[in-house]
């Protein structure tokens, strides 16, 4: 079997170009043939390579990519990635493109069963088809330490792409205000600029904090590990989220995680458990100087967070499930026989 993955701007570090390169990986362990596509904004592809099967990431983009071509994939699986399922969904100059690419999916992947009823309460007729499959985490490796943190400091991490939706000058604009009190903490911004206009306005910021605030730029995703190992809590604060695997990467690395109050990071957090949430200002000052203060609290949120995603985000169950569904489409199609499937 060969599956076709095409992932948005796979040519930067961004989160789909995370979760794809971890799912290819995984395919590739039980036996799976698989090739990468870069759905580039600016990019007009003729056709597609042969694959058996094509799996488009993100419904909204992968509906507008496979719109170029001059002849279109017939059978195709959907995931459900972030903004798509939160924005444009909602977003009436792409909803109806969102909702065409879904209904002539064979298979729509979500990550949480919250986002399953959504899909179910505006589309009619597509729950059947949908599956819930949460994402995997993979293991760093061991990289040179090109990082250096300063002695005695309190380091929050940032790891996001820079644009709108990721909501960064609220990070400063409110860790200023516990850094007249704390002139011990730190911020690092870590991921590409996606949105120009959003990246000056972050770098004239962190050049305005410089005392503080760090933008590290893009880095490769193998080195986050080592962000990490330094990081004394991270932070989120997206608007929209589908499953972030940068939360679930710093709670496998035992570290407490500040996030927004929205769909995607609430189906990884548990309040004050594995996590914690916020849904306005008052609150990420309130949590952010808790984390600061409060060791015993770190520690016990980092041990909860670490053993939660131990025990249900498996890179392997990913696989294996997206397997099963890529071998039932087959089969339905007549494509492979039914003694092929897994026992």
């Amino acid at each position: 079997m060969k599956v076709l993955l095409a992932s948005p701007n796979f040519h930067q570090a961004r989160g789909n170009t995370v979760t794809v390169q971890r799912i290819s990986d995984s395919l590739k362990k039980l036996g799976i043939e698989t090739e990468i596509i870069n759905m580039k904004d600016d990019s007009k592809p003729l056709s597609l390579p042969h694959a058996d099967i094509v799996h488009g990431f993100h419904a909204y983009r992968f509906g507008k990519f496979i719109e170029k071509l001059d002849i279109k994939p017939e059978t195709y699986v959907v995931s459900m990635t972030g903004t798509d399922l939160n924005v444009d969904l909602f977003d009436e100059m792409k909803r109806a493109d969102v909702i065409r690419t879904l209904t002539k999916a064979k298979a729509i992947h979500v990550f949480a069963e919250e986002a399953k009823q959504i899909l179910g309460n505006e589309i009619s007729g597509i729950q059947a088809k949908t599956t819930v499959i949460p994402q995997g985490t993979v293991a760093f490796p061991e990289t040179a330490h090109a990082f250096k943190k300063e002695p005695g400091t309190f380091l929050f991490v940032l790891p996001a792409g820079i644009r709108k939706v990721k909501n960064i000058p609220f990070a400063i604009d409110q860790l200023k205000r516990i850094y007249k009190n704390h002139k011990n903490i730190r911020l690092w911004l870590v991921g590409p600029i996606i949105e120009e206009d959003e990246g000056r306005m972050v770098k004239e910021l962190a050049v305005k904090h410089k005392e503080w605030v760090q933008y590290l730029g893009q880095v490769p995703h193998d080195s986050m590990g080592e962000v990490y190992k330094l990081a004394d809590a991270v932070l989120n604060t997206s608007h929209s989220e589908g499953q972030p695997a940068v939360i679930l990467e710093a709670m496998g690395y035992s570290l407490p995680v500040l996030a927004s109050n929205n769909l995607g990071n609430r189906n990884i957090i548990t309040h004050e458990n594995t996590g914690l949430i916020y849904t306005n200002p008052v609150e990420f000052l309130d949590y952010a100087e808790k984390l600061v203060n409060n060791n015993e609290m770190r520690i016990k949120i980092g041990r909860a967070a670490k053993f939660y995603v131990e025990c249900n985000h498996s890179s392997e169950y990913e696989a294996k499930a997206l397997q099963k569904i890529y071998k039932s489409i087959l089969e339905k199609s007549g494509t492979i026989p039914s003694s092929s499937c897994e026992k």
